[in-house]
């Protein structure tokens, strides 16, 4: 079986612990003419770049990507010509072609004798080597048939053209392998021939599908690709990764952020619950002293100037019912998350003051909303209702592991914080952000000042209805804007300032639905289904087009997918 077919424009063409992909993406939010192999390793590089070739010259080709085999097909050559490409296993893929040759060529120049690329033929292992500088790896390519035609650049130090090139006149296959230093010299193992690999591959995806979306049918036509973006964008343990991860995209946006891992992990729990627990911990193996989490972590760099919200204790109520934990993942999990609920406690609650404040919009993962246009040091609705979330949580999972003194404690804060929201914070029927230096209040109108409702029915009836009511008028024919259309602040194109996110639709939906408002949920949660099936899982998008923004191939946006198609066929 195939599986769907995608741009390779939108969505990298990868496999499940690999570090590499193949697109035409090299850099942020630059594409090339060409696709590349691409590693993740010590950040994003483009290493080889493939060109087709006939006669000599770059090929006119169509581009044909699945999740087992990507192929080029020439156009306007007599016969059938192509190349075809497939990962035997995460550090090593598989071309052959037929009457197309092929050029590799290094894509990163050099930029002293000791920097940059360097290409040689290895005289023990054989075959053409490529040592990266940028990504600290090399890069073997070995014929498995046919012939080198040409070369250039080889054992060459500074600038200059470094390739090789197969030949269009008869069929060839190559591997290409990333490793660190040494390494055998390779051989098709038995029962791996091109035809074997990509079998295997389409195998392994199948199987996946299968487990996280087994509901799947003509009624939720992406949720396939949503499962290969999930399946090809998640890496092996390396580097900073201590377990296996799911990258927020194989383009540009190849971290892992300490909320949009939630997401990825209810998407997961039901069909790979390893995999769902190993996204929920992640972030946690690099925890501060103070309990916080990390901005973000990657191969090589873990950040942390800034932080994100504590949602943590939503998602893991969501998780332990899909995926049921051992009393050590529980034990474990409950540990990690009252250290991140202490940081919020004691590091972000001023003196005297009983709710959290924000330093900054980043801190809220709603970089530049307009809740932040005035001051920056600001107590919001949102990160009181999360908070309060992440207490209730505590208080079920002490209670489960039998310690009555933490259950008390904290419910009281939890009722703390929630009173003081509702006192402080409610002014003339909506949230208002206060500055912590001077008090002064904030009426907004991003959608960020109504995600209170996610406390669902813990909220007065009618502050829910109120809420309720402001959150329809954020509603497009393609979902939640996240700042109103009407709004003289709204951009199409402003990240948090207008366009439709995956994380804000998931968080609301739940909410309204908690809250008992499940026909205007139903409603979110149909449209963005439907703008998904649409435009893909693009990071985010626009409110009034449905077109999508930025980055084509993020994982958060293929998790809520799913998670809502998945809870609609329970509802069916």
């Amino acid at each position: 079986m195939q599986g769907p077919t995608f741009a390779i424009h939108d969505i990298p063409f990868s496999y499940r612990g690999s570090w590499l992909n193949v697109s035409p993406v090299i850099a942020e939010k630059t594409v090339s003419d060409d696709l590349h192999l691409v590693s993740h390793q010590t950040g994003m590089h483009p290493v080889l770049r493939l060109v087709p070739l006939h006669g000599g010259t770059r090929a006119d080709t169509t581009v044909v990507a699945t999740p087992s085999r990507l192929a080029w097909h020439a156009r306007h050559t007599p016969g059938p010509a192509g190349i075809e490409l497939a990962y035997q296993n995460a550090d090593t893929i598989r071309l052959r072609g037929t009457g197309l040759g092929l050029r590799i060529a290094v894509a990163a120049t050099a930029l002293t004798p000791f920097s940059g690329c360097y290409l040689y033929q290895d005289p023990v292992a054989g075959g053409y080597v490529l040592t990266s500088y940028e990504t600290g790896r090399r890069y073997r390519i070995t014929v498995l048939h046919g012939a080198i035609a040409g070369s250039a650049g080889l054992e060459l130090l500074g600038s200059g053209d470094r390739h090789l090139t197969l030949p269009d006149c008869a069929g060839w296959e190559i591997a290409i392998e990333e490793y660190r230093t040494g390494r055998a010299p390779f051989t098709v193992p038995a029962g791996t021939s091109f035809d074997d690999v990509v079998t295997a591959a389409d195998r392994q995806f199948r199987t996946f599908v299968d487990a996280v979306a087994p509901w799947r049918g003509t009624t939720t036509p992406a949720a396939e690709l949503a499962a290969y973006v999930l399946w090809s964008a998640t890496v092996d343990p390396a580097g900073f990764l201590a377990r296996p991860g799911v990258l927020m995209s194989k383009h540009w946006m190849d971290k892992v952020w300490s909320w949009d891992h939630c997401f990825n992990a209810l998407a997961l729990a039901a069909g790979d619950p390893a995999l769902a627990w190993d996204q929920f911990r992640l972030p946690f193996d690099h925890q501060d002293p103070t309990g916080a989490l990390p901005d973000s972590v990657t191969h090589s760099e873990v950040l942390y100037n800034f932080v994100k919200p504590p949602i943590h204790g939503w998602a893991l109520r969501r998780l332990r019912a899909q995926a049921p934990p051992s009393r050590e993942q529980l034990a474990d999990a409950y540990a990690g998350l009252a250290a991140w609920t202490r940081f919020w406690l004691d590091q972000r609650r001023a003196p005297g003051h009983h709710l959290p404040h924000y330093h900054h919009g980043n801190d809220s993962g709603w970089d530049n909303a307009t809740t932040f246009d005035g001051d920056r040091v600001i107590e919001t609705g949102d990160l009181s209702a999360f908070l309060i979330l992440q207490l209730r949580e505590l208080a079920a999972l002490a209670d489960t592991l039998g310690r009555p003194d933490d259950v008390r404690r904290w419910r009281e804060t939890a009722d703390t914080i929630r009173a003081a929201l509702l006192h402080e914070l409610w002014q003339e029927s909506r949230f208002v952000s206060r500055s912590v230096r001077s008090g002064t209040t904030r009426a907004g109108t991003s959608l960020l000042d109504l995600m209170p409702i996610v406390l669902g029915d813990d909220l007065p009836t009618e502050i829910a209805a109120a809420l309720a009511t402001r959150i329809a008028g954020h509603l497009t024919d393609h979902g939640l804007a996240t700042e109103p259309p009407d709004s003289p602040d709204y951009a199409a194109d402003g990240y948090w300032r207008g366009p439709i996110w995956a994380p804000s639709t998931v968080l609301i939906e739940d909410g309204l639905r908690r809250a008992g408002y499940t026909d205007l949920a139903d409603s979110i949660s149909e449209r963005f289904r439907a703008l998904c099936e649409e435009s893909g899982f693009a990071e985010n998008f626009d409110a009034e087009t449905g077109a999508g923004l930025r980055d084509r191939a993020y994982t958060w946006t293929a998790s809520c997918y799913l998670i809502l198609a998945a809870a609609h066929q329970r509802r069916s």
